[in-house]
């Protein structure tokens, strides 16, 4: 395994090697944006599969299983923009703010990330230069062509979670996260209990109001967009007839939310007594 201090931002991809994001460009008069911090489970040759067997990128550890899936269908059928990452979270968590320690991560789940522990300084800027700061430059350059003095785009995170973690079963099926802004969170924690076949947690497995949250942070609070990020069981949408489920009961809920003005309202006012 090559050590990433020998090697500089330019060659941390080979030329041979995917970029460091997918982009999707839609065609909606309405802008919405989907992306994905965690489609993929692939690793730069140069850092020679981080110490880790295999099988190990199979797991939940590696990447958000089903996500990447669900959030293709859901560009296409909404032809929404979008971007989704090439390489694993191993590498560099794109949901982490760089400062934070989980984004170059040393144990995830129990499992220790050799080429991970005592990293330097330099080799994260180098794994950041070739894949977190072109990744998030996408979005932020999706965002902006997406918005107009008259309308924001509606932004979506997708993500997937374990069903079982640190011992503790989690019975969600969905989870919607979400810290200030209620437009979008509400009309999908309402569309999807509406069902009642499915169990939807409100900021559950994880919240929307914690500080690793990095993409919904940096790319739609800040700019008043309205936003939620959907988490969904990787039992659910393991398989391709899974994926297209969920996929489908979430495009049935958004498309009744994605009708409404207010998603697209670029003023902040409606902020305004909200509880911080």
């Amino acid at each position: 395994m090559s050590s990433a201090d020998d090697l500089d931002a330019g060659t941390l991809l080979a030329a041979d090697e995917a970029p460091a994001f997918e982009r999707v460009i839609g065609n909606r008069s309405r802008p919405v944006m989907i992306v994905c911090d965690h489609a993929s489970n692939r690793v730069p040759r140069s850092l020679g599969g981080l110490g880790l067997p295999d099988a190990h990128f199979e797991d939940h550890i590696a990447w958000d299983i089903g996500a990447a899936a669900v959030t293709r269908r859901l560009l296409e059928w909404f032809d929404a923009s979008g971007v989704l990452a090439s390489y694993s979270r191993l590498v560099v968590d794109l949901n982490r703010a760089l400062v934070d320690a989980s984004a170059f991560p040393q144990l995830s789940d129990g499992m220790v990330v050799p080429a991970n522990i005592g990293l330097t300084d330099r080799a994260k800027a180098r794994r950041a230069e070739a894949l977190y700061h072109p990744y998030h430059n996408a979005v932020s350059e999706l965002v902006a062509s997406s918005s107009s003095p008259r309308q924001t785009p509606v932004f979506i995170s997708v993500h997937s979670f374990t069903p079982r973690q640190h011992g503790m079963e989690r019975p969600w099926h969905i989870g919607v996260l979400w810290d200030k802004d209620p437009r979008l969170p509400l009309a999908l924690l309402q569309g999807l209990r509406a069902g009642r076949d499915l169990v939807v947690a409100d900021n559950e497995p994880y919240s929307g109001r914690h500080s690793a949250d990095y993409t919904i942070d940096h790319h739609a609070e800040p700019l008043g967009i309205a936003h939620a990020s959907v988490e969904i069981r990787q039992d659910l949408i393991r398989e391709e007839v899974g994926q297209e489920r969920i996929a489908a009961r979430l495009a049935e809920v958004l498309r009744p939310a994605l009708e409404l003005d207010a998603m697209y309202d670029p003023a902040r006012s409606w902020l305004r007594g909200v509880p911080l």
